[in-house]
């Protein structure tokens, strides 16, 4: 059975195509075009990850203390606070020279991150 044929059938038995045909078939089309690259057991691995982590705004290499890299929302938060343009769950109190991420919060405790120097990039 191919990737697209278990794909379809999957989301056949858990009522999707009967729920939202429209979303289904989107899926759908994604499988398919993942699947026309024809990767192999190891690269298919690898792309998933990079897929997934694309596919959730997430970066592929390491954020980095570049200014261009950070927006500043200091206005909108009312302190000094930066927020990442390549991974928008990650802020800064310091410019970018390092980071803390939302889904990491655990109350005020934040384990901070640091970021890549720019010329180290």
């Amino acid at each position: 059975m191919s990737l697209v044929e278990h794909a379809r059938r999957e989301l056949e038995l858990c009522g999707q195509f009967a729920e939202d045909p429209a979303y289904a078939q989107s899926i759908i089309a994604a499988v398919a075009a993942f699947a026309s690259y024809g990767h192999s057991g190891g690269s298919a691995g690898i792309a998933i990850h990079q897929l997934t982590t694309l596919l959730q705004h997430g970066n592929l290499s390491p954020l980095t203390d570049d200014p261009d890299e950070w927006h500043d929302v200091s206005e909108m938060s009312g302190h000094a606070l930066w927020q990442n343009r390549r991974n928008s769950e990650a802020f800064s109190t310091d410019g970018g020279k390092t980071f803390y991420l939302l889904s990491e919060r655990d109350g005020d405790n934040r384990p901070v991150h640091t970021s890549r120097s720019r010329t180290a990039a």
